[in-house]
């Protein structure tokens, strides 16, 4: 396989990868009650709207100007992403969360394998493109796991498994092995698990 080849292959996963992840929240989201949304588990904890409020932030600028500019944009108060203030609502807030991943996919979708050559600065330290779009896979991940972690809490018994539901795994590979096979997609592979537990759920 060609390094172009290896290149390639690298991207389309991170891109499934990140569209899996905000898929994921969304959905966890979506089962909130509008007052779960800004509720915190305790004094030291986030809200799920500070969670989502945070990573859009940081989606700004981390892939405002992608490749010209330092991802720490001078412009950011990083602090502020963590205070609600009185008059957000929660469409402000998703509006928020979905214009900055818009700003991630708009820097990301148009990289060719020769962009990878380059390096970005994030907070003064230079980094391969392959660095930085892990660095953000990383801490995207991280989040998105406590905003699933929140929704479940608050839904409790009602909570609609987003992933193979406890004691199913048997199932759910009897489930895969009449889908469409190919190429390992994470995106699909989140879409797999929820459509299983979404049909388990609905017998």
């Amino acid at each position: 396989m060609s390094s172009e080849a290896i290149v390639q292959n690298y991207f389309e996963d991170a891109l499934s990868s990140l569209r899996a992840y905000k898929k994921l929240a969304d959905k966890a989201i979506a089962q909130l009650k509008d007052e779960e949304f800004f509720i915190t588990l305790d004094e030291e904890a986030n809200s799920v709207a500070v969670i989502m409020k945070h990573m859009a932030g940081n989606m700004f600028s981390r892939w405002t100007d992608f490749l010209t500019t330092d991802g720490e944009k001078p412009n950011r108060n990083r602090d502020m992403e963590f205070v609600i203030e009185a008059q957000t609502s929660k469409d402000d807030v998703i509006d928020y969360w979905e214009r900055g991943w818009a700003c991630v996919f708009n820097a990301l979708e148009p990289l060719r394998p020769d962009d990878f050559e380059r390096t970005v600065k994030i907070r003064g330290e230079d980094h391969t493109i392959v660095q930085a779009i892990n660095r953000q896979l990383m801490h995207y991940s991280y989040h998105v796991g406590q905003i699933v972690y929140l929704a479940k809490h608050f839904r409790s018994a009602s909570w609609q498994s987003l992933s193979i539901p406890r004691n199913r795994s048997s199932a759910f590979n009897a489930y895969l092995s009449n889908q469409p096979g190919g190429v390992a997609n994470r995106e699909k592979q989140f879409d797999a698990a929820a459509g299983f537990s979404e049909e388990t759920e609905n017998k």
